[in-house]
Parts: C-alpha cells; structure tokens; sequence
C-alpha cells in the first residue's frame, strides 16, 4: 500500500528542515530525524505518537523554530523510518530510539526539553530508567497520552460494559484493516474518533492524510503494544520537570489518564486541560502546545553556551536572585 503525502500547503504543512539525518538505533533500526530552527538556540526534541509522523508537529514546529533548535523524528514504521523487523516492537525499542536521537542530534553537553503526544508521550515514560535521558533532557511535556489501561479507559466505543469496551478497544487496536482513500466517510470516522467537535477541516483533513499513510502491519503491531501497555512504573521514575496536556473530549486517552499522570509523576508543573479538544492537541491547539514547550524551556533550561559553562537555567538563576 502506498503512502499518502501530508498536505502541501497552510498552516499544517510540514516545514522545510534546516537538516534530514538517519539515526541508527540500538537494535539497528534507522530513523528518519529532522532538525529545524538556529543551531545555537534552546533545544526542544519531539516525539509523535501511533500512526503519525514528523509531519503531526508541524504546526507546533512553525511556531518554536524561530527561536529554538526543534528535532523531530519518525517512530520505526512510520513516515521515513523503515519497518522494524517482528522483534522490534515493544516500548523498549521507543526508549532506545529517543535516546539514540538525543546523542545523535544534540550536541555535547547539550540538553532539550522533550515532548511526546500519545505513543510519543509513552516514550518518554519508558525512557525514564535510561541515563542517557537523565542526562539530556532538562524537562518533558506529556501530551495527550497515558501509562496503562487503555482499552478499558478508551471511549470510542461507549459500551456500557467494562469488558466488552475493552475486547472492543483491542480488537481496533490490533487490526490489520487498511484504511483505504481519504474519502469524506474516512475523515467523519477519523474525526470521531480522534478529534473534538470544534476541528476544523484544514484540521480534519491534514490528520486524515497522516494516519493513513501509516502503513496497516506497522499500526497493528504497535498497537499490539498499546493495548497492553504498563507504564506506571517508568511513569514513576520520570524525576525530571513534567506538564501534562489534555482535550476534555479525547476518546482515545480520556482526560482521566492525564489526572492519573499528574498524581504519579515525581515532579509534575501541572495539567492544561483543553476544553472540547480531542486526542489530536499538536493540530487541534497547537499554541497551548507550543505555549507549554516554551514555558519549560524558560523555566528549565540554560541556553548552549550556559550548558557549556555550567552556569545554571535562566529560570533557576531568577529564582535564587529573587530569594537573595
């Protein structure tokens, strides 16, 4: 099945990278990463989330990238990165890749803050074990996504029953179906079930043509992944400064996930709950997005050349100035 092009043109278009590399992940996985923005400004490093693509950020990208450096990277099997091969799914190849895009796109010493939404999210909180992440990441965002459950949390499928609303869930999850054109059915459903009811069609139709592009054997097998998923644990261990962002409409991770995220989290700088958003925050409120990344980047961390000297963040230098 071929892959369909993101959009072309308007605000969700992808926006030309100042570099494309391939990363080389642990397993051997290659990665499609891009860089945007000044070399020498603040880092941010994003991860998408099942079924998308570098190209999901874009709006997000647009905004950060006049006055931070902005990484962004295509999970295996997605976009520009090649299928794994059947032992290379699992949310340990997510930590692996992150990590081996961390130290192949930053430079020595060099930290960012991260973001994830959905499955990008999920990586992050697999990664929190890995010194490699400890080491250069200075703050993280979690956007819609959540540690565990899933399928029994899910509302796309409003069954009444626990069980059948999870056997429900699972079943989508794994399923090997093609999803066919990018027809007007196609987007309602996509819209349904991942969107709010405020999308608009820009919207609507820039995510139709990421998803559909994710290849069927590629979304059932990580799906495979997220129906039983347990992240809890490494949710735990994310010591590091952490937001977490939510649409009050999301079906696939609903609003009760990112309650939970913040009462686990060690270090947690609050939830922004987004009214009548769904499960595609980057597109749907790309500024509350963005708005949040800069934020952590403030407040976090230090500029390269404050990095390379060790002095501490800008936001941690205020607030000692303020206490003296």
């Amino acid at each position: 099945m071929s892959r369909a092009k993101s959009v072309t043109s308007g605000p969700y278009a992808p926006p030309a990278p100042r570099q494309e590399l391939t990363v080389t992940s642990a397993d051997g996985a290659r990665l499609y990463a891009e860089i945007h923005g000044p070399k020498d400004a603040p880092a941010v490093v994003l991860a998408h989330g099942w079924t998308c693509s570098t190209a999901f950020w874009a709006p997000v990208v647009r905004d950060l990238a006049d006055d931070h450096k902005v990484i962004v990277y295509d999970q295996r099997g997605h976009g520009r990165s090649p299928a794994a091969g059947p032992g290379g799914y699992s949310t340990g190849a997510l930590a692996d890749d992150l990590v081996a895009v961390l130290e192949a796109t930053l430079e020595p010493g060099e930290r960012a803050v991260v973001g994830g939404h959905s499955m990008g999210g999920m990586t992050i909180m697999a990664a929190a074990d890995r010194p490699q992440l400890r080491a250069r990441a200075a703050a993280a965002l979690l956007c819609s996504t959540g540690s565990a459950e899933l399928a029994a949390e899910s509302r796309v499928f409003p069954l009444r029953s626990p069980a059948g609303r999870r056997r429900a869930h699972r079943l989508m999850l794994r399923s090997r179906a093609p999803l066919g054109p990018v027809s007007p059915v196609a987007k309602w459903a996509l819209k349904y079930a991942t969107m709010g009811a405020g999308a608009t069609a820009e919207q609507i139709q820039a995510c139709a043509r990421i998803v559909h592009a994710c290849p069927p054997g590629v979304r059932s097998r990580w799906g495979k992944v997220l129906a039983g998923l347990e992240l809890t644990g490494g949710l735990a261990r994310l010591e590091m400064p952490t937001a977490v962002v939510s649409g009050t409409a999301d079906r696939l991770t609903p609003i009760v996930h990112a309650r939970r995220l913040a009462s686990v989290l060690p270090d947690c700088r609050g939830v922004t709950e987004l009214p009548g958003r769904g499960h595609m925050t980057p597109i749907e409120e790309p500024d509350a997005v963005s708005g949040r990344l800069r934020a952590l980047v403030r407040d976090h961390l230090a500029t390269p050349a404050e990095q390379t000297d060790g002095t501490a963040p800008r936001g941690k230098r205020q607030k000692k100035e303020k206490a003296a």
